[in-house]
């Protein structure tokens, strides 16, 4: 398949302003700042995407005070409290800033793409693909399709950062300057070159190809399984631990609001959250909904069923800072097919375009807002039925003790082809192999309340959510998903299937959990093979392995060694097991291995490595899987989920030193319990902040090295027993 383009940005949909109105700030560490008035309340759009918020007995007024006001906690998280919804957009938007705001500034103008005027050649390609997919022009439109009441809202969101800039001019870095001032349209451009760019079209960009394991876990545990007999939750996702990847965490407080959760860096919403009614949270799905075509070239035009049909040009600049700071002009073309979108290149008379669903639906931010201020179960299922966002699975729980998958996005309806079929080249000059709608909610995968009495999801497709299997792939279209388990998943519902009575605390713990399922299913089977091809070297190796926990710990020894052997054999190569993997037997294939001889030669070949190496066999894990972000430098834990560990953490491989560090994996994190009251750990790996002179830049990594969640702040008479610095916003 050919592929295109490089590196980017991440997800949800927002939008700002920059209408001249002016804040004042009081901090009780920090003098006085500016002024600052904002607009009254704008009246509710009656449109389809319309926000829904009223205030009730069930869902009550959490502001109380006259006053907007930030308090941070001693892990630099912003509890807002607003006095109503445009100054709680406002505060976020300055909350944002505070924590981040030269990475917000890089990520804008990326997405602006304007990235090369900015910073020189090494963006031009980045903006030529934000180009190409016509990201700039769809924000204008997608803004303008936005109710009065949410335009408020986001251009709030845009004035708090703005506002925040000027107040602390010192906290931008000189290279970003240029990006200021923020637009009421800069979310919306970074949002699609999140969510498109990273998501809906980042296989087929090649946006993501290096990280393999992008992706999330998460259970949802019902009153028949739990032990209090009240609903859990567990978030969980899975990214790098860098710029657009980034999670940014907050607490909302506001008339009718009261929500706690985590959103990538930039978005003004939460996008993973919950309240004291239900909860949610999203793993990457394995969804296909972007398709690349190859298209016949004839007259200036395009082949569809003997046809000639034109294409849509048009033309625009790209600004150059060269590298004597000279700024030059290059005229390009963007060309698109009606029929099949964006073209990407052209060659020898054929071309080859990305066809994406979604333009037409701009209401994505607007259905995670009403989701997060749901009160219960059809509220939140009502907030679905759009689907207006295009991809994620969505995991749920409630106080009424429900639970809840869906297998969430916009999946085209196509008139032919199984999966496969689809994930290469379409040809285009077939209209059979064109389309142009999407399914609804009612035609997604999805299960409510199953009697196992739990759910999960590892990036795994819709049919294994639960056990025994209530999701049948023979009743949905071939090309809605494949059919796979690996062992990540596996193991997630291996934990869930042993434990008919899970507490708070054990669902911590499994959250957290190392266990390596692809050491459980053949390492048995390696004793054999050792004990028959092995040699002197290969069976003291075996010794280690026999006597290691079978876990990923920062003191585990063994570790090291049977994942340099795990992945010189390939953990998804399904060749390497005796028995592959069937759904019928969906969580306990594969197993055994298939040629035990070339197992122990792999074994032998890694410890001739680690020997060479000067590294012993039986290193602890820690010592060789390192963190080192910003100026920590901590024994790691955890592993790419290849092998079948539900704790993610993955490096970019073996360094010089002979050391992974790692890159990515577990970020946001939560273990929520609904009850009367909510309970609920959290944690934040790489910390609320990227701003260099942060404290809060890195310093929940010790928490991750040891395995160890925060009590979360969700009630406010906890938060003010934290309160590191406050911050009023008055309205003069």
């Amino acid at each position: 398949m050919f592929r295109f383009f490089s590196s980017l940005t991440i997800l949800l949909c927002l939008i700002g302003c920059t209408s001249q109105k002016t804040i004042s700030t009081n901090q009780e560490s920090m003098g006085p700042g500016k002024a600052m008035m904002l607009k009254p309340n704008p009246t509710s759009s009656q449109m389809d995407n319309s926000v829904s918020l009223s205030s009730s007995p069930e869902n009550p007024q959490i502001a109380t005070s006259d006053q907007t006001e930030i308090l941070w906690d001693e892990w630099g998280v912003p509890h807002i409290y607003a006095k109503d919804k445009e100054e709680l957009f406002y505060a976020f938007g300055w909350a944002q800033m505070h924590s981040h705001a030269n990475t917000i500034l890089k990520l804008y103008g990326t997405s602006r793409g304007r990235g090369a005027e900015y910073w020189g050649e090494k963006k031009l390609q980045s903006d030529m693909m934000v180009h190409t997919l016509g990201f700039p022009k769809l924000a204008l439109s997608w803004y303008e399709q936005q109710s009065k009441e949410f335009k408020s809202y986001i251009d709030h969101f845009a004035k708090g950062m703005n506002d925040y800039a000027d107040a602390h001019p010192d906290a931008i870095n000189e290279e970003y300057k240029m990006v200021l001032p923020i637009s009421k349209h800069d979310m919306l451009k970074h949002a699609l070159f999140v969510l498109y760019s990273r998501f809906v079209g980042g296989g087929d960009l090649q946006r993501s190809a290096k990280w393999a394991e992008r992706g999330s876990n998460t259970f949802a545990v019902g009153p028949s399984r739990s032990a209090s007999g009240k609903a859990m939750l567990v978030m969980n996702p899975h990214l790098p631990w860098f710029d657009e990847w980034l999670f940014y965490e907050g607490h909302f407080n506001a008339p009718g609001v009261h929500t706690y959760g985590a959103t990538l860096v930039g978005l003004p919403t939460l996008g993973i959250a919950f309240n004291e009614h239900l909860g949610w949270s999203h793993t990457n799905n394995t969804i296909d909904n972007a398709d690349l075509y190859e298209l016949t070239l004839k007259d200036d035009g395009y082949v569809v069923d003997g046809k000639v049909r034109s294409f849509e040009v048009s033309k625009y600049a790209l600004k150059v800072k060269g590298e004597d700071g000279r700024i030059t002009v290059r005229d390009m073309k963007r060309i698109v097919s009606p029929d099949h979108g964006p073209v990407l290149n052209q060659n020898s008379g054929k071309a080859l375009a990305i066809k994406m669903p979604g333009y037409d639906r701009p209401y994505g931010v607007v259905q995670w807002w009403n989701m997060s201020t749901a009160t219960n179960f059809d509220e939140f299922k009502s907030a679905l039925k759009k689907v207006q966002i295009p991809f994620f699975n969505i995991m749920y729980a409630d106080v009424a003790g429900n639970i809840f998958y869906m297998f969430n996005g916009q999946v085209p309806k196509r008139k032919t082809g199984g999966w496969d079929f689809w994930q290469g080249i379409i040809d285009g000059s077939k209209s059979e192999n064109l389309w142009t709608d999407v399914h609804t909610y009612e035609e997604l995968p999805k299960t409510e309340n199953p009697g196992s009495g739990y759910l999960q999801n590892a990036n795994d497709p819709p049919w294994t959510s639960t056990f025994p299997m209530v999701l049948n792939p023979k009743d949905y279209p071939p090309y809605m998903a494949p059919v796979r388990m690996t062992f990540r998943p596996q193991r997630a519902a291996r934990m869930m299937d042993e434990d008919n009575s899970i507490t708070f605390d054990e669902l911590t713990d499994y959250k957290t959990s190392t266990r390596i399922e692809m050491a459980d299913r053949l390492l048995d089977d390696l004793n054999v093979a050792v004990d028959k091809y092995g040699k002197e070297d290969s069976r003291e190796a075996m010794r280690i392995l026999n006597a290691w926990d079978r876990e990923a710990n920062g003191n585990s020894k063994g570790m090291a060694l049977f994942y340099a052997w795990a992945h010189a054999l390939g953990p998804y190569n399904q060749k390497i097991y005796a028995t592959q993997w069937s759904l019928d037997k969906a969580r306990t294939t594969p197993d055994g291995l298939a040629d035990p001889e070339g197992a122990v030669k792999a074994l032998d070949e890694v410890i001739a490595q680690f020997k060479k190496a000067g590294t012993s066999l039986d290193v602890s894990w820690g010592e060789t899987y390192r963190i080192k972000y910003g100026n920590k430098d901590l024994p790691g834990n955890g592993a790419d989920g290849s092998v079948g560990i539900f704790r993610v953490a993955w490096s970019g491989g073996l360094e010089e030193d002979g050391k992974y560090y790692i890159q990515g994996g577990d970020s946001w994190q939560s273990v929520i319990e609904f009850g009367d009251k909510i309970r609920a750990k959290v944690l934040m790996s790489y910390g609320n902040s990227t701003q260099e002179d942060s404290p809060h830049y890195g310093d929940q990594l010790e928490l991750f090295s040891k395995k160890e969640m925060r009590e979360c702040l969700f009630y406010k008479e906890d938060v003010l027993k934290h309160v590191a610095k406050k911050e009023v916003l008055k309205i003069n």
